[in-house]
């Protein structure tokens, strides 16, 4: 990409959407008239609004429906406060994995309390993220064998053993919870209508916080990524932390690390000035973490020469189908508190990766690749997520936006600023964002591109902290003051080429109860709609509805968090209905379908937060024992696609 393309870009023909008489209207025109028109400025959308088993029985539904013509014809269920999973009627859902679950041939059997970190290592990891089904054979659009890749972002010691925190871990457990984190690569297939692992899979893999890892991209070999057991800076040791993800068309999974800043201490020890700013900007702890892994392992105390922070933060390429192939940390990609790392081929061949930044007040970010996809040819697109232009996203009152540059020497991302080269750029990439004068979100998490309309998709979880005593007031794209209950922005790329520089948006839903008028479903009647609260992740189907699973629903609420789903286009357009529902202190997570649409993988992570092992609040999802975080697959009873009448 040149320079000129770097520069912003005035609006023509393509950034008008057509009414229905014809005649053009900008974008932002049409946000302000279907917002001012539902009143909800003026009910208060900116002064602010204020023990589980594996139960596959439907709650209770509303009366049936006549078909849709969007394929969503399930009976929604009604808002759940309940000890078991609820999913709607004609459905059920089975566990095909749990955390410590063998992957592997003579590997124990799993044993609460009692985990090994070497069989840890080779079972499946705790609090399950992602979910990416990959088929097999590579290539292929089999829905009923391929590989599941799935994230593991953090752990509850208080859950795995009968400690009350970390602090008390001896050097064995704190060993078992870093071979807990990373992520799984476990081979499955349906038989007989139920999904099964397969234990002797030659593409079973884990990687974990001990794992080897490469670097690439602009801070491959920078001073700043040297340290004492990785003096060339272009290894790393392990990955965690590890949230949302994406695949990639070429088959790898990019795996987004996102609350490294919780593994490493004493930051207030820092007198580099680099560092100590970009310690500051990314929340390092400045005493003990709040994993202690410190205490057993000097990579984590920044007071050792082997403290390997900057290591963190990073989106990892892992290839599912090649388990010897060391992961790379695609530097290009920036360094943040990465959720999801989306890729889109464009229509001239490059890729893009959108991702976010979970924190409050932070960026949404975008990647263009300089290099073209070779669709024929896997082994050559390895290395297209480590050439091309970082971007960030200014989104501008009137509905347009802009993707603002994060390159070395353009604007103020120069020496006099800090940043030496391109390598201090992606280290440092809140800091570049802040200062090109990105947009401050209410914590961007998943972010998606819906293959109907190609339309992109902004998750918004929430942000208490909006319009409170020094922060950041409501603005067009973050409306509401302590936000608790977040939203989804829907963004068009210029005449919808996804390496556009400019692009149009509009909310697409601003969340709650939806008898609350500070409430928005893309213009739909609200006395049809479920509540819904603090959306994560999304997926669509093949028809182009969103999916959405929430995470702090419990909170915001004092409903069980659950998944939804709701047409983006047509006369439905915003209709949106509860699916399923889950367990006492979880979130729902890693909404994925096979390829036919008949299998619907969720992650239930964290059940029982909150409790202790020696009191949990829930045993999910086994009946008895501990909880332990799971990945479950939803099917139909008469075997039809997910959203059709079961």
């Amino acid at each position: 990409m040149s320079m000129s393309d770097l520069r912003g870009n005035h609006y023509d023909e393509d950034d008008v959407i057509r009414s229905g008489d014809g005649k053009g209207a900008i974008f932002s025109s049409i946000v302000s008239e279907r917002v001012s028109r539902r009143g909800l400025l003026k009910a208060g959308l900116i002064a602010g609004v204020g023990t589980g088993l594996m139960a596959c029985e439907p709650a209770k539904a509303t009366p049936k429906t006549p078909l849709s013509p969007t394929g969503l014809d399930f009976e929604p269920i009604a808002p759940s406060t309940a000890e078991t999973l609820m999913v709607s009627a004609g459905y059920e859902a089975e566990v095909v994995l749990r955390w410590g679950d063998p992957m592997a041939r003579g590997v124990p059997g799993f044993v609460a309390g009692s985990i090994t970190p070497e069989a840890q290592a080779k079972s499946f990891g705790y609090n399950n993220d992602f979910v990416g089904y990959l088929p097999l054979p590579y290539g292929s659009d089999n829905s009923a064998r391929g590989l599941l890749a799935v994230n593991h972002e953090y752990v509850n010691p208080e859950l795995m053993f009968p400690i009350k925190n970390p602090s008390e871990q001896s050097k064995e457990q704190t060993d078992v919870v870093m071979n807990a984190v990373g992520f799984s690569v476990t081979e499955i297939e349906l038989v007989e209508g139920k999904w099964r692992p397969i234990r002797a899979s030659k593409f079973n893999k884990r990687w974990t916080a001990f794992s080897k890892m490469e670097i690439s991209g602009p801070a491959r070999g920078d001073s700043r990524m040297k340290t004492s057991e990785h003096p060339t800076g272009t290894t790393a040791t392990g990955t965690f932390a590890n949230c949302s993800a994406g695949k990639t068309p070429w088959g790898t999974v990019l795996s987004g690390e996102e609350n490294f800043q919780d593994m490493y201490a004493y930051a207030e020890t820092i007198t580099d000035p680099a560092e100590k700013r970009s310690a500051e900007r990314y929340g390092l702890s400045k005493k003990d973490s709040e994993y202690a892994w410190e205490k057993s392992y000097d990579r984590f105390d920044c007071r050792s020469k082997a403290c390997d922070a900057n290591h963190l933060g990073w989106v990892v390429e892992i290839d599912p189908f090649d388990p010897e192939w060391a992961p790379r940390k695609r530097t290009a990609l920036g360094r943040c508190r990465h959720e999801a790392a989306t890729t889109h081929v464009t229509r001239s061949g490059h890729v893009v990766m959108y991702t976010g930044d979970d924190s409050r007040f932070e960026y949404v970010y975008k990647f263009v690749s300089r290099d073209h996809y070779h669709a024929k040819d896997r082994k050559k697109n390895r290395d297209l997520m480590d050439h091309g232009t970082l971007f960030v996203a200014k989104f501008n009152a009137d509905g347009s936006g802009e993707w603002l540059p994060l390159v070395h020497g353009v604007g103020p991302l120069t020496a006099k600023n800090g940043f030496r080269n391109q390598a201090d750029v992606v280290i440092d990439v809140r800091i570049a964002a802040d200062l090109v004068g990105a947009t401050k979100m209410d914590r961007p998490e998943d972010i998606e591109v819906n293959p109907v309309n190609e339309k992109v998709y902004i998750v918004c979880t929430n942000n208490v902290d909006r319009g409170t005593a020094g922060k950041a007031e409501p603005d067009a794209s973050n409306p509401r003051a302590e936000n608790r209950h977040g939203h989804i922005i829907e963004l068009m790329e210029r005449a919808n080429d996804h390496r556009a520089t400019t692009f149009i948006w509009e909310l697409f839903m601003v969340c709650g109860d939806p008898e609350d008028e500070a409430t928005f479903f893309a213009g739909y009647d609200k006395t049809e709609l479920s509540p819904i609260s603090c959306p994560d992740n999304i997926c669509f189907d093949a028809l182009g509805n969103l999916w959405i699973a929430t995470d702090g629903m419990e909170k915001s609420m004092k409903l069980r968090d659950g998944f939804f789903a709701v047409p983006t286009d047509g006369p439905e357009r915003g209709k949106l209905k509860q699916f399923m529902a889950s367990v006492p202190g979880s979130e729902v997570c890693g909404p994925e379908f096979t390829p036919d649409g008949k299998t619907a993988f969720l992650a239930i992570q964290h059940p029982g937060e909150g409790s202790l092992f020696t009191a949990p609040s829930t045993s999910f999802p086994d009946g008895s024992g501990v909880p332990r975080p799971s990945v479950i697959a939803i099917r139909a009873k008469n075997g039809g696609v997910i959203g059709s009448r079961g």
